[in-house]
């Protein structure tokens, strides 16, 4: 089997193991220098995104990549070089907000909901966290968001009206906005495409979670289901950093 030196392929790991190649020992593969980017999440230890997509990297001199290298190469510089403090968005009240404002602290972003079976507990568990840990440099930045069984309906002053007033919530609450599809706010592309898989995962439901550092990046994410009081010592951890 002739190869062309400059070449490159890709193929899937199932794919993979079925194959069998044979390569002459005196052939050198081109070395590419190529780095994965990988996280922890509270799904389990760190992974790289292409272990996690069904594709693997044999060996330094022997790389199988995902399609489409050079996108994920525009991609990776442009997630290294962004950071949460890169963006502005709208207030609850319509007026424009620099998460800027929050370097040097450490976030917990949240796409909230009115009437989800969820919204108790967390909006509850959230005002705890927060009043126990703001005077530390922590703060919550809720985002409405009405894509996950329609369970935030209401305007932006009902939706106001409705934390502050039922659950006492102190934390900063936004405009509402679309998490997945075409229409996602940037702060949300950015948030998936910085907390594990190639592209960044969709949200799942209401009150999905993205902790993020000091300096503005994404170090955990944690499912709906994960309660606020779980990530506790996870917030803990990064104030005291």
């Amino acid at each position: 089997m002739a190869f062309a030196a400059a070449s490159s392929f890709t193929i899937p790991l199932h794919k993979f193991r079925q194959a069998k190649v044979k390569l002459n020992s005196s052939f050198s593969w081109p070395c590419m220098a190529f780095s994965v980017p990988s996280i922890k999440t509270s799904f389990g230890s760190s992974k790289s995104a292409f272990v996690q997509h069904g594709f693997a990297q044999i060996s330094s001199n022997f790389p199988v990549f995902a399609s489409r290298p050079r996108s994920f190469g525009v991609y990776a510089r442009a997630a290294t070089e962004k950071s949460v403090h890169d963006f502005t968005v709208k207030d609850i009240d319509g007026k424009d907000v620099s998460l800027s404002k929050f370097k040097g602290k450490v976030l917990l972003i949240v796409n909230v909901a009115s009437r989800c079976g969820l919204t108790s507990s967390n909006y509850s568990e959230l005002s705890h966290i927060y009043e126990k840990y703001k005077a530390q440099g922590f703060e919550i930045l809720a985002f409405p968001c009405n894509q996950f069984g329609g369970q935030e309906p209401g305007s932006n002053p009902e939706i106001k009206d409705f934390a502050c007033t039922r659950f006492k919530a102190e934390f900063p609450i936004f405009d509402k906005v679309d998490v997945n599809g075409p229409t996602t706010a940037p702060v949300y592309q950015f948030l998936k495409s910085n907390s594990g898989g190639f592209l960044g995962d969709l949200v799942k439901w209401n009150f999905e979670k993205f902790l993020v550092d000091k300096n503005g990046k994404v170090v955990n994410r944690y499912p709906p289901t994960t309660s606020p009081f779980q990530i506790e010592k996870d917030i803990q951890k990064f104030v005291a950093a």
